[in-house]
């Protein structure tokens, strides 16, 4: 401690960060970075893999994906006009005044700063590597994982060799995997789908294994210049999401230890790291991913597990929302797009999304360029004006516009573990609890192991997968039970992930969690946090400072100790929510 209170915070990250890797990995994106990095990379979580599979899937998730029933759009459509009503625009088949035209035009076209950016295209990625030269694969799939619109001569170049010279890359890493051609013998995998290990009929559990380690392994060598023969001297800091299951934690940590080589890792829950990338120590967590939507209490520096709730819908969900209400209004050029079965129609659409869609009351249209994406072909551009931009974001309010349901998440068969990694299920201090009998206590059922008798640290949390946003951050807030502790979280409420930049989210949710709160309820106040980083990072920028401030690392695994042993019973090798370390964060926070 005298060591964090003389120290600088920058001398601490450059002293403690320089060997440290902090990896929080969430469906579409990982977020990945030294330690000493201010900000990680933020790189798409998929891989393309050169396949001669007939018939080709381009993504090996298709089959998986459902279509929107009758039941379904009916509902959807109900949902429309229930924040149309909200939002004091017209129904979703009510004509706009005649004269509405010029005046949504005249308006729009400055309502966004946003809106002044480059309309440019992506181009497809370039799938062959030169015969004589195996590391152009990798060089080249390390460029342009910013979004930026690569040289437009790029694809055409490589028609120029001859084709004796050239050979199709093995694999395709990051967003270049997300920009392949549709005709190219390619399929696109994504490791983990709706928060879990995206294990299906179609996807065994060595093939998205397999996929993790290939897509970790190209992020350690070509961005953070760490080859496999140095990473024994690296430790690695896992902030994983709160809906990955006790054994996808396990083979996580066995990927990183085992097949990686890092000397040494720990794991940490993303929503308690979220608190402490903003200095905090009590807050609702709500973390608006790609995918999913998972919501956890802290207080002091501690989760509370009973409060964890995960909705299936996200900012990708919103993204085809928007194409749905375009396409509901006519106004989406007449062009084949397909967010489920070609990803470089949903990279535009996310595009798109995050750079128009806001919410506030009022028709809010914008005049956008929408391009198609075909078969090898230049994309072609459509000038088009874009409606309801404010209606898709509603959707986290009334998830039935979303139908989250047509891109499933995997099935769910063999995640289940009694031994939990986040929460320290077997600790001595548990069996003080009033609610537990006597057969908790350990060493009293005849040496059988502990976690044999203690059915309600079994499973996880009731996961409420069927309200809205408003509902589920008052009910985890409620389900905390004392009317002090829910004061404050509801007036610490926190909003992080990509979605959580949406520009006028955070009004919503205070006024729509006012609204949620039943009346006998004696609270009046909701209050959304300012985030001290951005919201995309903060959860990485937590794991950050836990790592570097545990000085002890009682909680650390070594590799040697989990090939061998792995984490049993009396090991104490997992992370626990200390005051201490708690302590340690807030003095650093504060100095």
């Amino acid at each position: 401690m005298d060591y964090l209170k003389s120290a600088l915070p920058s001398q601490i990250m450059s002293e403690r960060g320089s060997n440290l890797v902090v990896i929080n990995p969430g469906s579409a994106n990982i977020r990945i970075g030294l330690a000493s990095q201010d900000t990680p990379f933020n790189i798409p979580h998929c891989i393309a893999r050169h396949t001669k599979q007939v018939p080709k899937r381009n993504v090996i998730d298709q089959m998986l994906n459902n279509q929107v029933t009758t039941a379904q759009h009916m509902e959807r459509e109900k949902a429309y006009d229930v924040i149309a009503s909200l939002l004091k625009i017209p129904f979703l088949d009510e004509e706009a005044p005649s004269n509405s035209f010029p005046r949504k035009m005249g308006r729009v076209d400055g309502h966004n700063p946003h809106i002044i950016r480059k309309d440019l295209p992506f181009t497809w990625t370039n799938v062959y590597e030169e015969a004589t030269n195996s590391s152009v694969s990798l060089e080249t799939s390390s460029k342009d994982e910013t979004g930026e619109s690569l040289d437009p001569k790029e694809g055409t170049d490589s028609k120029e060799h001859n084709a004796s010279d050239r050979k199709f890359k093995e694999f395709i890493c990051g967003e270049e995997a997300l920009r392949i051609s549709p005709t190219e013998l390619y399929c696109l995998c994504r490791p983990i789908r709706r928060g879990h290990l995206n294990i299906s009929q179609h996807y065994s559990m060595q093939q998205v294994l397999d996929d993790l380690h290939t897509i970790w392994d190209w992020i350690l060598i070509e961005k953070l210049h760490i080859p496999r023969n140095e990473r024994n001297m690296y430790s690695a800091v896992l902030v994983m999401p709160e809906t990955f299951d006790n054994r996808e934690i396990k083979e996580i940590l066995s990927l990183v230890l085992r097949e990686l080589c890092f000397g040494s890792a720990v794991v940490h829950q993303e929503g308690l790291a979220a608190v402490f990338g903003n200095g905090l120590s009590t807050a609702c967590i709500v973390n608006i991913g790609a995918q999913v939507t998972s919501l956890i209490c802290i207080e002091d520096g501690g989760a509370l597990p009973a409060t964890g709730k995960t909705l299936p819908f996200g900012g990708e969900d919103i993204s085809r929302g928007l194409l749905w209400t375009q396409r509901h209004h006519q106004t989406w050029p007449q062009i084949r797009t397909d967010v489920l079965t070609k990803p470089v129609d949903l990279l535009m659409l996310n595009q798109l999304k995050e750079t128009y869609c806001e919410i506030k009351e009022g028709e809010l249209d914008a005049v956008a360029v929408v391009h198609s994406y075909e078969d090898k072909v230049p994309a072609g551009s459509h000038k088009t004006r874009l409606t309801a931009l404010n209606v898709p974001p509603m959707g986290l309010f009334y998830p039935t516009l979303l139908v989250p349901d047509v891109y499933p998440p995997p099935p769910r068969t063999w995640f289940h573990d009694y031994e939990d990694m986040l929460e320290d299920t077997w600790h001595i201090d548990f069996s003080r609890r009033s609610d537990m009998s006597d057969t908790f206590y350990p060493n009293v059922n005849g040496g059988l192991p502990m976690w044999e008798s203690y059915p309600v640290f079994s499973t996880k949390p009731k996961k409420e997968e069927k309200v809205g946003l408003a509902e589920a951050i008052t009910n985890c807030i409620l389900s905390t039970g004392r009317i002090d502790i829910q004061r404050k979280l509801f007036c610490s409420i926190q909003l992080t992930g990509g979605v959580a930049l949406t520009n006028g989210l955070v009004a919503a949710v205070e006024e729509r969690v006012l609204h949620a709160i039943p009346p006998n309820e004696a609270i009046d106040t909701v209050e959304v946090l300012q985030s001290r980083t951005n919201p995309t990072f903060v959860s990485w920028k937590g794991g950050v400072i836990l790592g570097v401030l545990d000085l002890g690392r009682d909680a650390w695994i070594s590799r040697e100790d989990w090939i061998h042993n792995g984490v049993h019973v009396g090991s104490n090798k997992k992370y626990k929510d200390s005051y201490y370390l708690q302590a340690q964060a807030m003095c650093y926070m504060n100095s």
